[in-house]
Formats: structure tokens, sequence, C-alpha cells
């Protein structure tokens, strides 16, 4: 997908290919938090429990997360070439929510040289 942005003024119209299954920065990047009921220790849940870390009494983060440097335990590949979300359909609201082409995702990618 290519998405077009608008610079400052003294800068031209931008284009930038996004293609999140051979880039993976954000998944390397941001501490993946939430609450603890996305796990699937809660009957509603679907984020596996063994992939997360308890990081306060309401709130789990992905393991790998909270750490640096930082990587979901769930991303498998190399980023920037190929990689996949190991939980997808399971993922958490917080990863659902993530959206390319925003200014979080243009940082992730820039501290990878993406």
């Amino acid at each position: 997908m290519t998405l077009y942005f608008e610079g400052a003024s003294h800068l031209s119209t931008h284009a930038f290919n996004f293609d999140c299954q051979s880039c993976g920065a954000c998944c390397a990047y941001f501490r993946v938090s939430f609450y603890w009921s996305e796990t699937d220790a809660h009957p509603e849940g679907a984020v596996p429990q063994s992939m997360t870390k308890a990081i306060s009494l309401h709130q789990v983060a992905m393991l790998g997360t909270t750490q640096k440097p930082e990587r979901c335990v769930a991303l498998a590949g190399e980023l920037g070439q190929a990689v996949r979300c190991t939980i997808y359909e399971k993922r958490s609201s917080t990863c659902q929510a993530f959206a390319m082409g925003t200014e979080a995702c243009l940082q992730a990618r820039k501290s990878y040289g993406l």
C-alpha cells in the first residue's frame, strides 16, 4: 500500500510504501501493554497468558516488550524483510488499534531505518 503524506511547507509530498509483513518495526519498538482480561486466563480473553508478563495489578505486557531492545515474543521473522505475528488472530486490542502510517508507525520505522 502506498500512502501519501504532506510535509511541512518547505517539503514536497512524500510517498511511503507500507507493508506490515515486511516491516515489523512496531512489534520491536513499543511496549505492548493491555488489560489482563484480554489473556486466555479470562473466559473471554484470547492472548496466550504464557506470552505476557504482569506489569501492574490489572495490566500485562507482551513478553519481550518490557526490556531494551524490545521485540514482542509473538513476532516471527526478520525486521524489514519478512515478519508475521504468530498470534495474529488472538492479538491484543493494543495491536489491533495500531495503524500503519501513523506518527507512531513512522517513528518505529525510522528507528530501524525502514
